[in-house]
């Protein structure tokens, strides 16, 4: 797998989260955080949107982080040089390309498009600025549109293209396909925006970048415009799977838990418990087979181990699923020995108080010391 760059859009696309309402002391601890993480980009919102947009753009672009400060802003003279007055170190210009969205939005025609799109991307390129355009609702647009789109932002001397799944509609397939279409026309980096509205943003973006695309928009939990974009953590856990070397030096996982709930907590929301890598349940383990194989091989059942984030599993002893060699290694833990029989009585007693509730560890620990065998 080729190396990617990550765009963390928290402060951007994050914002537009129903719940968010991040103010400047949060953006900063945000900004902080991510940049710590190893993030490659902090994109905010434009400093166009508001007058506390703007200052808490220009406040973040102070911060001096090694990260790359980017502005999202419409295709507009002046609001390009507004990102530039205000401290960007690049913007991510837009316009929409699907037929749906050309006519609910801007109202022009492809031609009118590439038109819209010159002054602003020559501005910007004057001003020094690292220069993405792209191609809004790209998955509904069609192919012979979309292309004369990027060929028109390549010529016009952009440093990317971004091709965005703007209502989540493309499949991981179409991601793949298009990904290489374009990239088969030209030869710049490619970005990819995948939103969550199928449940394939992931997917998508690991398919962008297997493909070929170099960029990938992401957020934390993957907060966003209805229910989102494509999870930071998601995406690094999936990519851990394909290159870990990669991933585990170029970012600081052990952080990553911290920054869900420092996200999470400005939000007054829960990560779910089911979180990729992180949440409550990701690495419990309950049913007894599973239980056994973990107990001979953690491989068996994690793809990733916890200590790559620097957490820990836990293996559920006190169910009615439970198994005797789960019991047994509680057993041994505790420095108690019992034979084959007794292991088996007191799964079977376990199993029995189970049913009705699953017992804790301190319980199961209290059993196996106070077991008084027959």
């Amino acid at each position: 797998m080729h190396e990617f760059r990550i765009i963390d859009t928290t402060l951007r696309e994050g914002e537009q989260f129903a719940r968010a309402q991040f103010d400047s002391d949060d953006k900063v601890a945000i900004a902080h955080a991510l940049d710590a993480f190893g993030v490659d980009y902090v994109e905010l919102t434009s400093p166009s949107a508001s007058p506390w947009s703007r200052r808490d753009f220009e406040r973040v672009a102070r911060l001096g982080l090694r990260a790359r400060v980017l502005a999202h802003v419409r295709c507009l003279d002046g609001e390009v040089q507004e990102a530039v007055d205000a401290g960007a170190q690049g913007v991510g210009l837009y316009l929409a390309t699907s037929p749906v969205l050309r006519e609910a939005s801007h109202g022009r025609s492809i031609q009118q498009v590439m038109e819209a799109m010159a002054a602003p991307i020559e501005r910007a390129l004057r001003a020094g600025l690292e220069v993405r355009f792209s191609a809004e609702d790209a998955f509904r647009t069609p192919e012979g549109d979309l292309l004369a789109v990027c060929r028109a932002a390549a010529a016009l001397g952009v440093h990317r293209v971004g091709l965005a799944d703007t209502v989540g509609v493309a499949t991981p397939c179409e991601v793949h396909r298009r990904v290489e279409l374009i990239r088969a026309a030209i030869e710049l980096p490619i970005g990819f925006h995948g939103h969550n509205d199928t449940g394939c943003a992931v997917a998508n973006a690991y398919e962008a970048v297997a493909a070929g695309a170099t960029h990938v928009d992401v957020s934390i939990l993957g907060i966003g415009e209805r229910v989102g974009i494509t999870p930071l953590g998601a995406f690094l856990a999936r990519m851990l799977t394909v290159d870990g070397e990669q991933v585990a030096a170029r970012y600081q996982l052990d952080q990553l838990f911290d920054i869900e709930r420092l996200v999470a907590r400005i939000l007054g929301i829960d990560v779910p418990f089911n979180n990729c890598v992180t949440g409550e349940t990701a690495y419990s383990h309950k049913a007894g087979p599973h239980l056994k194989a973990m107990l001979a091989n953690p491989n068996s059942y994690e793809a990733i181990p916890p200590q790559s984030f620097c957490l820990r599993r836990r293996l559920i002893v006190g169910s009615h699923l439970t198994g005797r060699h789960a019991v047994a290694e509680r057993a041994i833990s505790l420095g108690l020995a019992f034979d084959a029989r007794q292991i088996l009585a007191i799964t079977r007693h376990i199993k029995e108080l189970a049913d009705h509730r699953d017992l804790g560890d301190e319980q199961i620990d209290a059993l196996l010391r106070n077991w008084v065998p027959t």
